[in-house]
């Protein structure tokens, strides 16, 4: 069998020969993503994915049919230029790749490892398609990751026009805050990033766990925004420390951009939710993550369970984090409660194949209906139903039927509840004026515009519940917006 040099050579010989056809394209193997084994994985917090070596990122961009229509593109909401990027990488021209990456996307090396690009672009990747699987398309994703990783302390900061004197507001700092902080500071005006933690960075901070997202990378993108001269301000709750009425006509905003997320926790409200020890998937992955609760002894004091039988509730990537964070803090058992089948889970197949792999034990159609406790108020037990799957529902899923007389319980001493989260009511009772859906959402227009002149919204806090990447898509969607509505005012 080769190894990957001599791969790369022959696949060389063959390009610059004129002979690498596209027939003989799709025969070149995938290259498979280096990772920790599982089992030393799953008692530390290190980054489970290790990343390509130069010949595995030159041999997968080879794959690469260099399509005219370029798909690919299209299915990225951010719009990069991915078959530039591809084809550049192939060539060994690593940090032009990351420039043309960065012409549209500030966070490369956050996209190429959280983004689930097996359902945006390399679902209409063109390869995918003929081998009738996203997951064999050209690997997308950790391209972008490896020379953003590679090129980091050589990329430049992105170039800013001249003053414009208007000033731009944004409220939270998370993956659309920052895109949108980034496309209008480009634009020369002044930009002030407001966020409610100490910390910036939104859910990359506290959301996604350092063994997917290492917080030291996300730390580097925000260093890119204020080498371009933006403010961030942290400790700041929009409705709380200043309304939107207030940063717009006595703080001289000229437009805002809001991206608060949509950070109330859903509970199921059955018996026993009150219980100590039931948490919910936003408070526990804060308290691992953005208060650093998985350090032990002197590194941190802040308290979470450790250890015992764990049970989070959930299907989804945040389930996922969840219940692999648990792993690591020593969890005895980890068990993931979901009330439909594996093939309906939300969560992306690579995060699904790790939490098994690490040795989470994977429930399909049951779901809790009750929590027990002790005289003390811990939680002790959870009683389940067990469910067969009925008609589709309006998600496309086929929804899930309780099987009466199935009960049974199982013994824990934690819940995770990961089951998705709400608007936190503070933005609605405090700016009555802002118009909502019916479950909270700040209603929005195809430029992100809100029915309040100069004022627009994304990201989670619009549509409920949206990835990194569809974030970044409406941070970008309003920022240009922003830019058209103030070169209008000028």
């Amino acid at each position: 069998m080769k190894s990957n040099m001599e791969l790369l050579k022959e696949l060389m010989e063959k390009e610059a020969a004129g002979e690498l056809t596209n027939k003989e394209r799709m025969k070149i193997p995938q290259q498979p993503m280096p990772e920790q084994d599982p089992n030393e994985r799953r008692s530390n917090i290190n980054e489970v994915a290790l990343g390509y070596t130069e010949e595995q990122a030159r041999i997968e961009a080879m794959r690469c049919l260099d399509c005219k229509n370029a798909p690919c593109i299209e299915g990225c909401p951010v719009q990069i230029d991915i078959r530039s990027f591809v084809k550049q990488i192939a060539d060994g021209k690593f940090t032009e790749a990351l420039d043309t990456i960065k012409q549209t996307s500030l966070l490369p090396a956050v996209c190429g490892r959280v983004c689930p690009q097996e359902t945006q672009c390399q679902e209409t990747c063109t390869l995918g398609k003929v081998m009738k699987d996203p997951m064999k398309a050209v690997s997308i994703g950790r391209l972008e990751r490896y020379v953003a990783d590679r090129c980091a302390e050589q990329s430049e900061s992105p170039k800013v026009a001249e003053d414009t004197g208007k000033k731009v507001a944004i409220v939270g700092s998370g993956p659309g805050g920052l895109v949108a902080a980034a496309d209008c500071r480009r634009a020369g005006h002044k930009v002030t990033v407001f966020e409610a933690f100490h910390k910036p960075g939104g859910v990359l901070m506290y959301g996604i766990p350092e063994f997917r997202l290492p917080k030291e990378l996300v730390a580097k993108e925000i260093e890119t925004l204020k080498q371009m001269d933006v403010e961030i301000m942290c400790n700041f709750i929009i409705g709380k420390t200043r309304s939107i009425s207030q940063l717009m006509n006595e703080d001289g905003y000229d437009a805002m951009f809001l991206a608060v997320g949509a950070g109330l926790p859903r509970f199921m409200n059955i018996p026993g939710e009150n219980l100590i020890g039931v948490y919910s998937a936003n408070e526990y992955l804060t308290r691992a993550n953005l208060m650093n609760a998985y350090k032990f002894g002197s590194e941190s004091d802040t308290p979470i369970i450790r250890g015992g039988k764990v049970a989070v509730i959930g299907g989804g990537n945040v389930a996922m984090d969840a219940a692999r964070t648990a792993l690591r803090l020593g969890a005895e058992s980890v068990k993931l409660i979901y009330r439909r089948t594996e093939k309906e889970m939300p969560a992306r197949i690579e995060e699904i194949h790790h939490a098994k792999e690490e040795g989470v034990e994977v429930n399909i159609l049951k779901s809790p209906i009750e929590y027990k406790g002790d005289e003390e108020g811990w939680v002790k037990s959870m009683v389940c139903q067990s469910f067969e799957l009925g008609e589709p529902d309006d998600s496309g899923r086929r929804r899930p039927v309780p099987i009466e007389g199935s009960e049974e319980e199982f013994e824990i001493d934690t819940v995770i509840v990961a089951i998705g989260n709400k608007a936190n009511p503070l933005l609605r009772r405090a700016t009555p004026e802002l118009e909502y859906n019916k479950w909270g959402n700040i209603n929005i227009g195809e430029n992100c515009e809100t029915n309040l002149p100069g004022v627009y919204a994304g990201g989670d806090a619009a549509l409920g519940a949206a990835t990194v990447i569809l974030a970044m898509g409406h941070g970008r969607t309003a920022a240009k917006a922003i830019n058209d509505y103030l070169a209008e005012k000028s």
